[in-house]
């Protein structure tokens, strides 16, 4: 049975989104194609009359139920490109037009690192999980000066603890709202999160965290990192974060060898805290909540949903229990 098609995800044509762009920005395309990959927003690839490569991102339609730190996320995209295009070490494509539900940005040379030939795998993601590293690294020396999501409306907070409570308080309210069957009860996660208030303290400055670092929004060309796209989730807290969803449904603490951690730290393998560790377990309960709660807001159903429950679940509570 093919996968049921996003709510989320307007179904245009391409004549439909050449009248966008003119009616919008007073682009003319010349060629539109849809990119696969996500599932909430339309992505287009078009080129320009003046020659000019581009993808655009379309946004849900009007009236959509979305999860609460989704308002207003395409715009943020926009404003992710712009705080990450100010450092010299993070390739991220230009802004050339954005709107509250519409951006437009240049092509990136390459391919996501997830459609990476098998036989490249061994020998060129390394490098490019390496360089990600670095960039990363780079990445999170843009500060802000409030922690959690910006935007109306969004989860935030004057501590990185107030904040990271406040999400998690809204991915589970997200879940009552569409009635998602937990593995475990709301009050165990706010208690886990309420008892490692220290952990979590120890972070004082609101860093630029993509969070969505799954190798589908990593791009890369001939062995090279060229693109940290698809930033639209991001958020100001703690750089650890972004270890997280490299090395999904594994534990970056426990592969001191990995590419990631050296192009981040160097070459000495990179000796976690027990705070840090700590906060990477809080980290990864967070985000497998995540994909379990949007689950119905994607139309994912019958073998899809059971699919990523199967695969998400086990790991959740593995952290949940580790940390007491």
């Amino acid at each position: 049975m093919p996968a049921a098609i996003s709510p989320t995800q307007q179904q245009l044509t391409p004549q439909d989104v050449a009248t966008l762009l003119r009616r919008r920005f007073g682009r003319i395309a010349v060629h539109c194609g849809p990119l696969s990959g996500g599932t909430f927003a339309a992505v287009w690839a078009v080129t320009l009359d003046d020659g000019t490569e581009a993808v655009v991102k379309i946004g849900p339609p009007p009236g959509v139920p979305l999860l609460r730190y989704e308002r207003g996320i395409i715009a943020a995209e926009a404003r992710y490109y712009r705080f990450a295009g100010a450092r010299p070490g993070v390739p991220v494509p230009p802004v050339l037009d954005a709107a509250d539900d519409v951006i437009l940005v240049g092509r990136l040379p390459g391919r996501p690192l997830s459609e990476l030939p098998e036989e490249q795998q061994a020998t060129a993601a390394p490098g490019v999980r390496r360089a990600l590293g670095a960039a990363l690294r780079d990445l999170h020396e843009v500060r802000g000066e409030r922690f959690g999501y910006d935007g109306d409306g969004r989860a935030s907070g004057g501590t990185w603890p107030e904040a990271f409570a406040a999400m998690t308080a809204d991915l589970l309210a997200d879940g009552r709202d569409w009635g998602v069957e937990l593995p475990v009860g709301g009050d165990a996660i706010r208690a886990a999160v309420d008892r490692h208030d220290r952990a979590l303290r120890e972070v004082q400055t609101p860093a630029l965290v993509h969070f969505d670092l799954w190798d589908g929004n990593i791009l890369c060309h001939e062995g090279r990192l060229t693109g940290l796209v698809d930033g639209e989730r991001y958020f100001w807290g703690d750089p650890l974060y972004d270890l997280v969803s490299p090395v999904l449904g594994r534990r970056i603490e426990e592969e001191p060898s990995h590419p990631l951690l050296q192009g981040y730290f160097g070459a000495v393998p990179h000796a976690f805290t027990q705070a840090q560790q700590t906060r990477l377990r809080l980290y990864r309960i967070q985000f497998s909540l995540l994909l379990l709660i949007e689950m119905p807001s994607r139309a994912m159903v019958g073998d899809t949903e059971r699919e990523r429950r199967d695969w998400v679940t086990p790991w959740l509570l593995k952290d949940l229990r580790d940390l007491g």
